[in-house]
């Protein structure tokens, strides 16, 4: 179920990125030949006015053929006998033919399709009720279900072994030594630290809520291997339900799009800096075999913790297509910055290569963080 689950969170993401490259297209005049639902081999298509819409086999996504988008000059652009008035128009409505501003907005606009999505996806999570930090509620909002809950449980940590998942809310913590109980009247980050710190290698009962089912874990805290401190490895936060009206949902996500978007371009800056001095942490990184797991997760929580989960992968959508990295839209918007400095178009060749070796690049990275995601199954 997990899967089909991310195939169709997947299938909606890429195909609404596409769509925003099809319909600025289409708005500035650019002929668009195909669009197209998943990946070849084709299933069956139907051609409306100019455009070929497609279904294909694989459901992992989709694309747009946009006419003088590829490496190849544009057809009909040597065509002066006049006999082909479409052709001659054709050539006047090419990508490449455009002007920069018109190229760039095309190549902006899937970018931008996905921050709106996630906009969207988060404004229904407001209305709907949305888990939310009892410190970054907005003024005079009611948020309801208040709960100790784990914002993060640290790969390899005890928590992880025990069990634990973000977004469990604990209930009470006692040790299977002598009793020794910290009830949810006592619960807080700092109660917590101090229970476990006080039971060092002991083994600790965790009673908690995960979706609407209680379970008991066990986990044995052990030393930090940074700090002479003892830990169970997990982050901790006063969450409840924020539900809001209308009008303020659709405020609060977008204030809430814009804060997850500028922490996922640091996010992404980090990571890039640690890597280029040889400190990067990839274990942190995460491909479609751990995405699954977390979308199983997530609809465990419910089907407001799957939006807000469906919109975070859209804002890692866009920020990742912004890199300026060739075979992404930021490298495709990197390369018409150059030609607009120099005053003339990149070779169709070296344009190619660079994409072509970009993309070969960009599946390397994948094959290799989708092993480190079967390792961390094993």
């Amino acid at each position: 179920m997990s899967i089909i689950i991310f195939i169709i969170i997947l299938l909606v993401l890429v195909v609404s990125h596409e769509f925003g490259h099809f319909i600025v297209a289409k708005k500035s005049g650019i002929r668009v030949d195909e669009f197209s639902f998943g990946f070849p081999p084709k299933l069956f298509g139907k051609k409306i006015g100019e455009t070929t819409y497609n279904f294909n086999l694989l459901p992992l996504g989709g694309y747009v053929k946009i006419y003088g988008q590829g490496a190849d000059d544009f057809p009909g652009q040597n065509i002066d006998n006049g006999e082909d008035d479409v052709k001659s128009n054709d050539y006047n409505r090419s990508f490449n033919n455009k002007p920069k501003y018109i190229q760039a907005a095309v190549l902006f606009a899937g970018i931008i399709m996905n921050l709106l999505v996630a906009w969207l996806l988060l404004s229904i999570g407001f209305m709907s009720g949305l888990p939310t930090s009892i410190g970054e509620v907005p003024k005079g909002a009611i948020v309801k279900n208040q709960a100790l809950t784990l914002t993060n449980v640290l790969p390899g940590s005890p928590a992880e072994k025990g069990g634990l998942k973000t977004g469990d809310k604990i209930i009470s913590l006692e040790t299977t030594k002598d009793s020794t109980k910290l009830l949810s009247s006592n619960l807080g980050a700092e109660s917590i630290q101090t229970f476990v710190k006080a039971h060092g290698g002991e083994e600790i009962k965790v009673s908690l809520v995960r979706g609407q089912e209680e379970k008991e874990l066990f986990v044995i805290p052990e030393k930090s291997k940074t700090s002479d401190s003892v830990m169970i490895g997990i982050s901790m936060d006063m969450i409840g339900t924020l539900k809001l009206p209308i009008h303020r949902a659709i405020w609060e996500g977008l204030k809430l799009t814009w804060d997850v978007t500028v922490g996922t371009v640091v996010g992404f800056y980090n990571l890039i800096r640690s890597a280029f001095i040889g400190k990067a942490d990839m274990s942190s990184l995460t491909g479609p075999i751990g995405i699954v797991g977390v979308v199983g997760d997530a609809a465990k929580f419910g089907f407001v913790y799957l939006l807000s989960f469906t919109a975070l992968i859209s804002i890692n959508l866009a920020v990742i297509n912004l890199v300026p990295f060739p075979a992404l839209d930021g490298g495709r918007l990197l390369f018409l910055l150059i030609e607009k400095i120099k005053g003339s178009r990149i070779k169709p060749e070296i344009a190619n290569w660079a994409n072509m070796i970009g993309f070969g690049l960009l599946m390397v990275l994948m094959v290799f963080i989708t092993y480190h995601d079967i390792v961390k199954l094993l």
